[in-house]
């Protein structure tokens, strides 16, 4: 109750506050990329239940299959998604999918549904709590796009990255509490200011 009510709060007043930030970034967006200035993936919730992840679109939109994630050097990145994604402005949208309850400020990180399939007996556990924007994953690979160069993002994510993402979901799994999650979210404020530098 007490995890639900600082959402519901925190979203609507972050919705109030960083407005401002929300109109400026979508139409800098909308300049540089066009229509539409939101990406939308449908992603693994709660219960396994699928629903639409809203993000700022930090890239040109791609002809054909695409990956599931990309890297730093992706050439449709650009400069204005650069700076979106170093400043983690493209994540902001997510306040409405936490208001509407589908995420939390804290959680496992949402996965692509082809990729919850992977998931072993044990790690289905995840999908019981809502997926947040921010958790021990997110804080440890707060500069993934670095780690994803090359010509297959995809396999080097399996490579470089599933298995100890893994483990840090399962142990936000087994160690969550309300104080873990205002200790997260201090974190990833300090990671975000860290690459600033």
């Amino acid at each position: 109750m007490a995890k639900r009510t600082f959402d519901l709060t925190f979203s609507i007043a972050g919705l109030i506050v960083f407005s401002p930030l929300l109109l400026i970034t979508g139409v800098l967006i909308l300049i540089s990329l066009g229509w539409p200035v939101l990406y939308a993936p449908r992603r693994a919730g709660r219960s396994d239940t699928l629903f639409t992840m809203r993000k700022f679109r930090s890239m040109r939109i791609a002809e054909g299959p695409t990956s599931h994630h990309s890297g730093d050097d992706d050439p449709r990145v650009t400069t204005t998604g650069r700076w979106v994604r170093k400043f983690k402005l493209d994540e902001l949208p997510q306040l409405w999918n936490i208001l509407k309850g589908e995420m939390s400020f804290v959680g496992p990180r949402p996965e692509s549904p082809d990729y919850t399939k992977l998931y072993t007996d044990e790690q289905k556990a995840i999908l019981e709590l809502r997926p947040g924007i921010t958790d021990f994953a997110s804080i440890e690979f707060a500069d993934l796009g670095s780690l994803l160069k090359g010509d297959d993002p995809d396999k080097l994510y399996f490579e470089k990255v599933w298995d100890r993402k893994m483990e840090f979901r399962m142990k936000y799994v087994r160690e969550r509490s309300f104080w873990i999650d205002i200790k997260l979210i201090f974190l990833t404020f300090a990671a975000i200011f860290n690459r600033k530098k």
